[in-house]
């Protein structure tokens, strides 16, 4: 080796080793990076990886369909398409935003929708609905904007193909496919069914490529109610005329079969499409048949009567002197709406003569009174298969005044549902036997043990006082209040009311605002349709139950026993006779 070249030869073996002591660190360094990832830290990769490229989301099954008694489709679901976002992760808020900003004008968002993502994306969600419930079409367009991090999914919606009709029996749904409302919210557990999973897996730029499910939903259980939806028309649109024609705030009816206690039509007026829910107007949501709770007037005579052919306290042989007019009930005279002289039992009833039924709740007494009330079920809630019931009220003995027992007696200090006044006079027309009401005919495809009991029918009040009472109230529609009621060539039974509405700021009833009622069954002697026909404050020169109420009785009446083939019970003679009846006597 030449001497001159040593240096050099010493100084690349130098670099040389320095050179190899670096590629051993660096490869030493890999090899403990390698170690770190594939070993130490695979697990919390491996899970930032699917985090990345798989959404896990659940999968909506088909809810249960609704159906009326005859088969009718009153709610069913539908496919419809819905839209979700999986954004990058570690982008600005402003790159992520910039998808669901382009599909704005083609899903027409909201500004609502835009903030709700927004808040969405800021509280690290990796998996957003952008919008739901959307035409199946809607899905080419949003392919073709070939937009990262956007997919659609096929769901369910809810669909009421008869909008309007028995909405506050239905209810509605939400977004999420839960019950709001009428049975969609009572048997929501039943008809949901069981939601099922699915993982999305996402290329690199989150487009979906494939899907595996991990979880089968279970569809939803039946119902089938007792709701005819035909007679359901007839009601709502009689209800609607009546309500328009007296410029009444709000009405209700129901239509049952006494028998059976099965509810064939609940309408309530303001209404809605459950297709739109909620509804714009608040004042259409409450279903007014369960919810609201009113004095029942004179149509509460019948229980007073009860009390008193019950008690055997005044016979149906009784004359009661209602010649005044009016009567003395602690220091307020009470009156009639004419001076009826002397009338019998039934007559005091059938005229609806408030100094009378005062006279006889005085000689039934509160105690045998009150014990009536209860056993006629006022101020428990009846059990129908409706949510949010009210049980009305009835005041204990002890809170009773001076006052209570001539109040009660004709009606008032006493708050009630429609529905509970008609199941009253349904213990009437089938001659003292409590049905307890209800609107679920069947739960279709669901385990017996998920099937509801019905309630068994029980005498409470003797058939021979229920019997005294059909004849009595036959009489009120033949020769008193309600004659208006009367369906030609058929039997009818029933009780007008025309009730004076408290008004909290005055601390007593009014004069001027009132509610007027009618309850009757038709024909007499088998009774098919029972019906309470509810109008509040009718602002018309007419108000009373028997001008306003009855009517809308008849008129339905009339329809639905032609719709059910059901033939007069009448001659001729006592149609006639009927016919040539006043118009008079109006409460």
């Amino acid at each position: 080796m030449n001497i001159a070249t040593a240096p050099y030869h010493k100084k690349v073996r130098k670099r040389t080793k320095i050179f190899t002591v670096v590629l051993v660190l660096w490869t030493f360094g890999i090899f403990l990076r390698l170690l770190q990832l594939q070993v130490f830290s695979h697990a919390r990769m491996s899970a930032q990886v699917l985090v990345q490229n798989q959404a896990k989301i659940d999968i909506f099954p088909q809810r249960g369909a609704i159906h009326d008694r005859k088969g009718s489709i009153l709610a069913q679901s539908v496919p419809s398409l819905t839209v979700y976002y999986t954004p990058a992760a570690g982008e600005p808020l402003d790159l992520r935003m910039k998808p669901i900003l382009k599909l704005q004008p083609v899903l027409e968002l909201s500004s609502k929708d835009i903030e709700r993502v927004k808040i969405a994306l800021q509280n690290g969600s990796s998996h957003i609905p952008v919008k739901r419930k959307l035409e199946l079409e809607t899905a080419e367009i949003i392919k073709g904007l070939g937009l990262n991090g956007i997919y659609t999914r096929e769901e369910a919606k809810r669909l009421y193909p008869q909008g309007p009709l028995a909405s506050h029996v239905l209810g509605s749904v939400s977004v999420d496919n839960k019950g709001q409302g009428g049975v969609e919210h009572k048997f929501d557990s039943i008809l949901s069914g069981k939601k099922g999973k699915q993982i999305v897996f996402l290329d690199a730029r989150r487009r979906e490529y494939h899907f595996e499910t991990i979880e089968e939903p279970q569809r939803g259980g039946g119902l089938v109610l007792t709701i005819d939806a035909t007679i359901q028309y007839i009601a709502q649109k009689e209800l609607e005329r009546a309500v328009q024609e007296h410029s009444a705030d709000w009405g209700t009816v129901i239509v049952s079969n006494p028998a059976s206690g099965e509810i064939l039509a609940m309408a309530s007026w303001p209404t809605f499409d459950p297709n739109s829910y909620p509804p714009e107007s608040k004042e259409a949501e409450p279903n007014r048949a369960i919810h609201h709770l009113f004095d029942p007037g004179s149509t509460f005579k019948i229980v007073t009567a009860s009390a008193a052919l019950e008690s055997r306290w005044v016979p149906m042989t009784e004359t009661i002197d209602c010649s005044k007019g009016s009567i003395e009930t602690a220091g307020t005279p009470i009156r009639d709406h004419k001076n009826f002289g002397v009338l019998t039992f039934p007559d005091v009833i059938s005229h609806s003569s408030n100094v009378g039924v005062i006279q006889i709740g005085r000689r039934v007494g509160p105690k045998a009174l009150y014990q009536t009330i209860k056993t006629f079920q006022f101020g428990t809630k009846t059990g129908i298969e409706l949510p949010a019931e009210a049980a009305g009220k009835v005041w204990p003995l002890e809170n009773w005044t001076k006052r209570s027992l001539d109040s009660v007696s004709i009606g008032y200090e006493i708050s009630v549902t429609a529905l509970q006044m008609l199941q009253a006079m349904n213990v009437i027309a089938n001659r003292g036997i409590l049905v307890p009401p209800r609107i679920v005919k069947d739960i279709q495809d669901v385990p017996m043990t998920q099937k509801r009991s019905v309630s068994e029918p029980r005498q409470i009040i003797s058939e021979e006082t229920a019997r005294n009472l059909v004849s009595i109230l036959e009489k009120a529609v033949l020769e008193g209040t309600g004659q208006e009621a009367l369906a030609k060539g058929y039997t009818v039974a029933g009780k007008t009311g025309t009730t004076q509405k408290f008004d909290p700021a005055l601390k007593s009833y009014s004069s001027s605002k009132h509610i007027a009622l009618f309850v009757g069954f038709v024909p007499v002697e088998n009774p098919q349709l029972s019906m309470i026909v509810v109008l509040d404050e009718p602002k018309t020169d007419e108000y009373y139950g028997g001008q306003v109420a009855a009517p809308v009785f008849r008129e339905i009446a009339k329809r639905v026993l032609r719709y059910l083939n059901i033939y007069p019970d009448t001659g001729s003679n006592r149609t006639i006779i009927a016919a040539n009846m006043g118009r008079k006597n109006r409460p």
